[in-house]
């Protein structure tokens, strides 16, 4: 599974935590958001120098500049949430982001836009793992290797910045940092194998069935929360 979504973000830009936060919330809770935000480092770092001729600086720094502030409102929640509350949270994040981005019209973005995503990006990741949707959303009109580059650079800031806030907070262990050792391998043969195709994946369709899929995980994570 940490293959397939390291494939995928490495080949359209987003996906990864979509993909692996709600399995890793149904298989094994206290995973997430340590080893997702561990393991996206070197995915995110690997398709930030692979593209980076394309980043777009000015939407990465007023990203960067609300990541910063919504990341302490995302630990605040994580510090305070019981597990079932969380994957309420997870699951309902997931299904009205990626619904929010799927149902997006065309617009171009500004500054506010930009600030925004950033902000919703440190709650959500921070929390839970999962922050692609609000920069899908504000790059969706943008060319694929200028959405993969700039959204693996925020991506990359950000997560540096949301493991050192858990940190401070004490809330990495050191098995979380043994699992994310245990992944670290499919996670970069993943990604190595996105260089063969990530030219001919920038169309709509896999976007749409990334969204889908991470709609279908949010809903089996609810049924789950509910159930316990």
């Amino acid at each position: 599974m940490v293959l397939i979504a390291a494939f995928i973000q490495g080949s359209t830009g987003m996906g990864f935590a979509l993909i692996t936060v709600p399995v890793f919330s149904l298989i094994e809770p206290g995973l997430v958001p340590v080893v997702v935000l561990f393991l996206m480092l070197p995915l995110n770092a690997y398709v930030t120098a692979r593209e980076r001729h394309a980043i777009h600086w000015r939407g990465a720094r007023w990203i960067t500049l609300g990541r910063f502030f919504g990341t302490f409102a995302g630990l605040w929640i994580i510090t305070v949430a019981s597990t079932r509350s969380l994957g309420l949270f997870i699951g309902l994040s997931t299904i009205a982001l990626a619904l929010l981005a799927l149902a997006a019209p065309t617009f171009t973005p500004g500054r506010t836009t930009f600030s925004l995503a950033g902000l919703v990006t440190g709650v959500t990741e921070t929390s839970t793992g999962i922050g692609g949707p609000p920069y899908a959303l504000a790059y969706q009109n943008a060319s694929g290797p200028t959405l993969r580059a700039t959204v693996a650079l925020c991506f990359l800031i950000g997560e540096v910045i949301s493991i050192v806030v858990l940190a401070m907070g004490g809330l990495i262990s050191l098995e979380m940092l043994k699992a994310t050792l245990m992944l670290l391998v499919p996670l970069l043969l993943g990604a190595w194998l996105s260089r063969f195709v990530h030219h001919r994946l920038d169309g709509p369709i896999v976007r749409i069935l990334v969204l889908a899929f991470a709609i279908v995980s949010g809903i089996a994570v609810l049924i789950r929360a509910l159930g316990s």
